[in-house]
């Protein structure tokens, strides 16, 4: 069992305000349909460990940490940037989040595991080296790929098919010519910050009511070229699965087999061109039934296709 799941039940501890669509269930209809599907079976669970505070340093400035631990709040909510709280138990969430992808790093480093999905929460991508935003504190994925970096890799693609922008990640990379960020996203929508694209970042910003064949010309046309020129040693995916059709935080009309289509088109590249592994970090998701299929059909096809 070469594919993982890594997770940890303090990540259920962040809570934010009543109804607030970031909420712990978004994990447990993701398990139960884990469950339910029969996938697990052929998985290997991984418990995320405790990130350290040297972890988050590697894509957020000081002021940014201190300004999160000085807001934990001792009872009650505090609010974070305006549409992300955080609890008492916040950090407690935080830390596994991160750490999940650190361990993931670890695991395919050490020739354990082809590819892992972190399914954690608060999610990530929008945060950047300054500031959280987007319920997400710290950026889980660029801080695992930072780590990855000190730990020798050279080459690393990151793609993101969140219905969101991930501008964090975008800000964070921007200046990285080791780092190819291939994004696409509902536009114009939140967050409104500036497309900015290179050599190495390709922002692909689809308008209302884009379905699945959208998503094959942007993943043929655009990201294929790039990332096959590239040749990632690791390969990272920001799994957000809000453009789904049910999900009505956006308007895009992705389904499940839309994911299962673009998880077979990035294990390939990953396969083709000697790809280490491939690390996949849960973002978006709101509607829980969409997302448990949609996440599954994800986790499922990395364990059929990278095995």
């Amino acid at each position: 069992m070469r594919t993982a799941v890594i997770s940890h039940p303090h990540c259920r501890k962040h809570k934010m305000i009543d109804d607030h669509p970031e909420c712990p269930e978004r994990l447990d209809a993701i398990t139960d349909r884990l469950l339910a599907s029969g996938v697990d079976v052929g998985l290997t669970h991984l418990q995320a460990p405790k990130a350290e505070r040297e972890h988050y340093l590697l894509a957020h400035d000081e002021a940014l940490v201190k300004h999160v631990e000085n807001t934990l709040p001792t009872e009650g909510l505090a609010n974070l940037d305006g549409d992300t709280w955080l609890c008492p138990d916040s950090f407690k969430a935080i830390e596994r989040a991160v750490g999940a992808g650190l361990l993931a790093v670890d695991e395919i480093l050490a020739d354990k595991l082809d590819a892992a999905f972190c399914s954690v929460r608060p999610p990530g991508h929008h945060a950047n080296k300054n500031s959280s935003s987007g319920f997400c504190v710290f950026n889980n994925l660029a801080i695992a790929v930072k780590y990855a970096q000190s730990k020798g890799v050279k080459r690393i693609a990151i793609v993101d098919f969140d219905v969101h922008h991930g501008n964090g990640t975008q800000d964070i990379f921007i200046d990285d010519e080791n780092v190819l960020l291939c994004s696409l996203f509902q536009y114009p929508f939140y967050p409104n910050t500036a497309v900015k694209n290179n050599s190495h970042i390709v922002n692909s910003p689809l308008p209302i009511a884009s379905n699945g064949d959208d998503l094959k010309e942007v993943f043929t046309g655009q990201w294929l070229p790039k990332l096959k020129a590239f040749k990632p040693e690791l390969l990272f995916i920001s799994a957000g699965f809000d453009a789904h059709l049910e999900d009505d935080m956006a308007s895009l009309k992705f389904v499940e087999d839309d994911y299962i289509w673009l998880t077979e088109q990035l294990c390939g590249v990953a396969k083709e061109g000697g790809c280490k592994g491939v690390i996949s970090y849960l973002e978006g998701g709101y509607a829980l039934s969409a997302l448990g299929r949609s996440a599954v059909a994800h986790v499922k096809t990395l364990v059929d296709f990278i095995e």
